[in-house]
Order: structure tokens, then sequence, then C-alpha cells
């Protein structure tokens, strides 16, 4: 059912606060479920990008952004995209988080490529540099990959 005679409450800027983070997402799902229904996902995502304009949702906005428009980056569903904004900001020790997620990460049955994004995504905010991103990612790596990187290195 469309909700086209619905006037909605325009939506606030989000700074990345991470008290505001589920509000925001809550906003923008309720905004896209009346307004957008029919929309593109692309350009759901982009809408809700529009409203990540101050501090540190800016900057991950405009690294996001610049991922989808080279495809290093996709969504399904403006769900996905809504998920991974909560992990983004919702406010817990980041780093902590990032970390941990960065040594659960397994390619599994996922093309390389898929497991590069995935990786880079959760590389982001763990403050880990060279050294240590090249000695998770190994790790994470299929066993023949990985084996291969080993031996590679000699």
């Amino acid at each position: 059912m469309a909700a086209a005679g619905i006037k909605v409450v325009r939506l606030q800027v989000f700074d990345g606060t991470s008290s505001k983070v589920s509000s925001f997402i809550i906003a923008c799902r309720l905004y896209i479920r009346m307004k957008m229904r029919r929309a593109a996902v692309e350009e759901q995502i982009q809408w809700i990008l529009s409203y990540m304009q101050k501090k540190s949702a800016d900057v991950w906005g405009k690294n996001t952004l610049k991922d989808l428009e080279r495809r290093l980056l996709e969504y399904g569903m403006a769900g996905e995209f809504s998920a991974d904004i909560k992990k983004e900001f919702r406010g817990e020790d980041k780093e902590s988080t990032k970390v941990a997620e960065l040594r659960r990460l397994k390619q599994g049955s996922r093309t390389m490529e898929e497991f590069v994004q995935e990786f880079r995504r959760a590389a982001r905010g763990s403050e880990y540099k060279r050294r240590l991103l090249v000695k998770e990612f190994k790790k994470g790596t299929s066993t023949t990959i990985h084996q291969r990187l080993i031996e590679s290195e000699w």
C-alpha cells in the first residue's frame, strides 16, 4: 500500500554519534518503506548517504560511496547497507570489535574478491596497520590460498 498522502518528517543529518544510530536507521527504513519502496536499491542507499554529512559519518559515507562507484562494494538490499551502518557506528569499543571481527573472518566459499571486500570493510577502524593486516588476511583465506601465500614468502 502506497503512503503517497502521508507527510514524513524530514530526517536529521547523521553525524556518526553512536547513541543516534538506531533512531537514524529506523527513520531511514520508515521513509524508504513509505516513499521509496519501488526505488532501486542503489537509489535508496544514495538517499541514506545524503543524510550522512557530518563528522565520522561523513568520512565513512564518502569512502563507502567511492567503493560503490568503483563497484568494490555492492548491496542487494538497503537493509544490508543499514546493517553495515549499525556495525560501523553502534558505539561499542569499536577498535576491539573490529579486531575481533577481523580475527573471525574466513573466506569460506566466497570468491577472493568477495573476501577482500569483506576484509576491507572489517579492517576499517581496527587500527591494524600493514603487517598485522597482512597476517590476519592470510589467516582468513582458504586453506589452499593460505598455503600458497606461505610458500611464496620463501
